[in-house]
């Protein structure tokens, strides 16, 4: 029998960075008491008007610039309806019609047989990127059989980035995803944060034989961690395959990631496709963006946004920063992707390098080997790291002078994991582990050793 080919298709919704919502002027803030945050438009109270925030057009043009799409000079608002206690209007403002941004593509990389030193640079397309609000949270209390509703996130800005069936397994859809996160943070169009629901993904999956047509497919909804993500999508995988060598058939159905199981369970199906009667928003006209060749003569420009303006000051990509930093130390591709990915961990090396007379080749080496062993070890980020860039290259500089050996270094350093606040000096004269460079001092330490020991002595010789 031919073998399966599983098709993974992405759709992440980030939240916009910005000091206010969507579409009214409450604040956003993650964790704030509940119902604190809720202006009447986000209550949806009768005759309150959406009045568009220009920070969050900024930011899904900046993020459209940046995954290569094209952007739309004219896109359209709509309304999606449907009944949830969390959404107090019946509809979500969105753009289903015309969006922000269409076309784009991202290029991640992947490990082959989870080895480093091969990695392969894939392509992901991007069909389009949209402007549209949150909802709110419902918290399901079961002891008191009662849903309560927090409004704080209704109405927060949110891109959502939809992703083309581009991807094979759980891997890329992770590796995918991180690359998106670490782009959008790099930008500051979202801080991306999964631990706080600030990038939430849903993984289309189906499965069928080659030269077949596509599968039927499930949606795996709302995932918030890139190792759940990279589970889910490999046990939905192997669940539909399961499913259809056992004569069973795939239901069109939306289901959730138990992460406690490692299982996807059913959630609702999709058979009556929910009618969402999108119709256009008719309190908000066309979004009209401009560039530096259409951008009117006597137009304020506090009141228009610019994509070539915003285009010449777009940050240096992940992509960039990694050939930079291969370029300009030495280090090898792999090491630049462990650098980007671990966050803190970029500054933490260039500060050790700029501060020792180690090469980076070898600083690199006690980065990875030593710093981010310990600090995967103990469940710990770089900044909560006990030992300092500065006092780590302190201790580099006492290996580079020879005033210590390389197996004393990692004693130094184990010692300094402590947290005791002493330097790598004063370890080093507390444990008495200098290197003695004075020739004289090293014969009279081995004269002494002769005489102390003269019958093995003998005993060696007569042998």
């Amino acid at each position: 029998l031919a073998p399966w080919v599983p098709v993974v298709g992405l759709e992440i919704h980030a939240q916009i960075s910005s000091n206010s919502k969507l579409f009214s002027g409450s604040e956003v803030q993650f964790a704030a008491p509940p119902n604190s945050l809720v202006s009447f438009f986000d209550a949806s109270l009768p005759g309150t008007l959406p009045v568009l925030n220009r920070r969050c057009v900024e930011a899904a043009v900046m993020t459209g610039l940046a995954l290569n799409c094209s952007i739309n000079k004219k896109s359209l608002f709509d309304r999606k309806h449907y009944f949830y206690a969390d959404l107090p209007a019946g509809y979500q403002i969105t753009q289903q019609r015309v969006p922000i941004a269409v076309n784009g593509s991202l290029l991640y990389s992947v490990c082959i047989d989870n080895k480093m030193s091969q990695m392969v640079t894939k392509t992901v397309r991007i069909k389009q990127i949209q402007l549209e609000q949150d909802s709110g949270k419902s918290l399901h209390d079961d002891t008191r059989s009662q849903t309560l509703v927090d409004l704080n996130r209704a109405g927060v800005g949110l891109m959502e980035v939809v992703m083309e069936p581009d991807m094979c397994c759980g891997e890329e859809a992770a590796a995918a995803v991180r690359e998106l996160q670490l782009i959008l943070q790099t930008l500051g169009s979202s801080q991306a944060v999964m631990a706080e629901g600030q990038l939430r993904v849903d993984a289309n999956v189906s499965v069928h034989h080659p030269g077949e047509p596509y599968g039927v497919r499930t949606e795996v909804k709302n995932i918030n961690s890139l190792r759940f993500l990279a589970k889910a999508v490999d046990y939905e995988i192997q669940r539909q395959i399961e499913e259809l060598e056992s004569g069973g058939t795939i239901l069109n159905e939306t289901r959730a990631f138990d992460s406690k199981l490692g299982c996807t369970v059913p959630m609702r199906d999709k058979e009556g496709k929910q009618d969402y009667r999108f119709m256009p928003e008719p309190n908000l006209p066309p979004l009209i963006l401009y560039d530096t060749k259409s951008l009117p003569a006597n137009m304020n420009h506090q009141q228009v946004v610019n994509i070539d303006w915003i285009h010449e000051r777009l940050p240096d990509l992940p992509s960039v920063k990694r050939a930079k930093l291969v370029e300009q130390y030495g280090i090898l591709p792999e090491h630049s992707f462990t650098l980007l990915n671990e966050d803190g961990l970029t500054e933490f090396f260039e500060n050790v390098v700029n501060q020792t007379q180690m090469k980076p080749k070898k600083v690199i080496g006690w980065i990875l080997k030593d710093l981010l062993s310990y600090l995967k070890q103990h469940s710990l980020t770089v900044k909560e790291s006990p030992v300092s860039s500065f006092v780590l290259a302190d201790l580099l500089n006492l290996l580079e002078k020879k005033e210590i050996s390389s197996t004393a270094a990692k004693q130094v350093f184990a010692e300094l994991w402590k947290g005791e606040g002493k330097t790598p000096l004063d370890i080093v004269k507390e444990k008495k582990l200098e290197l003695i460079q004075d020739q004289k001092e090293l014969e009279e330490i081995c004269q002494a050793v002769i005489h102390g020991h003269e019958n093995e002595v003998i005993m060696v010789v007569l042998r």
